[in-house]
């Protein structure tokens, strides 16, 4: 039985300890070389026609630079290069259909970015234009786009609408001005609220919005203050992030002085915190970091296991292969992942020379779809059935055998509770349940630098 402080120091001994994100496995840490364009074209043609795909679009552009971001971005201060990126991207869709040679049903597309709404709407309209050539566009289609309310316009709000938009995600942050001078993302909470009236007014009910915890400067009051105030707006779902302080891989990051930083025990307080309040005003909280309203779509699929997770996060999209369009992109096929060049000259010089831009991946071997499983169940539902894990793909809970041990330890620290092969975390070890998960990676090595901390 540990103290009340050795239990303290244990939990942030893990909060400190570098994991995956998993939002696939196995990572993107395990891609390389040995999946390229030919490979993605023969795994394209395999596909199923009676299945629908889930779409993805990177966007890879902004209207400013935010000092906390990690995505694959680019500030565009005109409109021209944005264009020119559409029009490269008909390409890629025409040189995946023919790869292909037929077409797929679309069950969901999502625009990710940067930020999607710098595209203009006829840039929007020859996007679409392009997806219906390789793509069947259903009227129930679910259609989600990433937007960033300092910039979005109305005209990129009703372009999006009448192509059927239902859920948009803001890009709010925090709403603490000094924060927000910090990070250099600065926006009122008129301003928010300006784009969410729009959005609703375009028939858009589907409101999301992102916040942050452990940004530079923020403090616990700031974290539950942005709170309150995105409550006010009623948003149907809410995501709540750590900031990942990666420098090493985004140098714009090297601003931050570290004691500008939220220690482990603050970004621990600031994350419950968020997660109390949300849970008192009537939110369902799903998985690691999301939050709904108990009528909304994901909320329900969260309490009948119809929960499921990619690159875009938590979502109710069940589709088994996404396919992945646009600079860095990255795709999942029954066979594996394919990832687009990260580069915007080598994703070009790609589509120039009439060949997919896909640059690295990995193919599934030995267990890896079982444990990709066992790991989106935890992920997803804080528990799982190692046994009916192991039956779904054809094998024994004796082939995890080699994950017992650091289970056991994970036991003993009150993180997870074993009933037979039925693995179920606590309510101490949910904001772990990313280094929980590591049990269950083949590949994970604990090396610092290579992924963001786990709380």
């Amino acid at each position: 039985m540990l103290s009340a402080l050795e239990e303290r120091r244990l939990i942030e001994t893990l909060a400190e300890a570098r994991a995956p994100r998993y939002t696939s496995y196995p990572t993107a840490v395990q891609f390389g070389p040995g999946v390229d364009a030919q490979t993605y074209a023969g795994w394209l043609a395999a596909l199923p026609d009676d299945r629908p795909v889930s779409v993805y679009v990177h966007i890879p552009f902004c209207r400013r630079l935010c000092l906390y971001c990690g995505c694959n971005m680019q500030v565009a201060r005109r409109q021209e290069p944005v264009t020119d990126y559409v029009q490269l991207l008909d390409r890629e869709i025409e040189l995946a259909f023919w790869a292909r040679g037929r077409g797929l049903t679309a069950s969901t597309l999502h625009l990710g970015g940067g930020s999607p709404d710098c595209l203009s709407p006829a840039d929007l309209e020859r996007l679409f234009a392009s997806l219906r050539y390789a793509f069947h566009l259903p009227k129930d289609m679910a259609f989600d786009v990433e937007i960033d309310p300092a910039h979005v316009s109305e005209d990129f709000i009703r372009a999006a609408a009448r192509f059927g938009l239902t859920r948009a995600s803001l890009g709010v942050q925090t709403f603490a001005p000094a924060v927000q001078a910090a990070i250099h993302r600065p926006q009122s909470v008129e301003r928010v609220s300006e784009v969410v009236a729009a959005l609703r007014s375009a028939g858009v009910q589907g409101v999301n919005f992102d916040l942050m915890y452990g940004l530079p400067k923020q403090t616990l009051a700031d974290v539950i203050d942005t709170i309150d105030q995105a409550l006010a707006l009623q948003p149907s779902r809410i995501a709540v992030f750590g900031y990942a302080h990666m420098p090493q891989l985004k140098a714009h990051q090297k601003v931050f002085a570290a004691e500008t930083l939220p220690g482990v025990v603050e970004r621990m307080a600031q994350a419950e915190a968020a997660a109390d309040r949300l849970v008192g005003a009537g939110y369902v909280r799903i998985g690691l970091d999301h939050f709904a309203l108990p009528d909304d779509a994901m909320a329900r699929a969260a309490t009948t296991g119809g929960l499921h997770r990619n690159f875009q996060g938590y979502t109710t999209d069940a589709a088994e292969t996404l396919i992945g369009l646009g600079v860095s992109a990255i795709s999942r096929l029954p066979q594996g992942y394919a990832q687009n060049a990260h580069g915007l000259g080598a994703w070009r010089a790609a589509l120039s020379q009439g060949r997919l831009p896909v640059e690295r991946g990995v193919a599934f071997t030995g267990d890896d779809r079982l444990r990709a499983d066992i790991i989106e169940r935890l992920m997803c539902d804080g528990w799982v059935d190692l046994a009916a894990a192991c039956e779904r793909h054809n094998g024994s809970a004796r082939d995890l055998e080699s994950i017992w041990d650091p289970l056991v330890e994970f036991v003993k620290d009150g993180l997870v509770e074993l009933y037979g092969e039925l693995v179920h975390v606590t309510p101490r070890g949910r904001f772990l349940i990313r280094t929980l998960c590591t049990a269950f990676d083949r590949y994970y090595e604990p090396e610092r630098g290579r992924h963001s901390v786990a709380v």
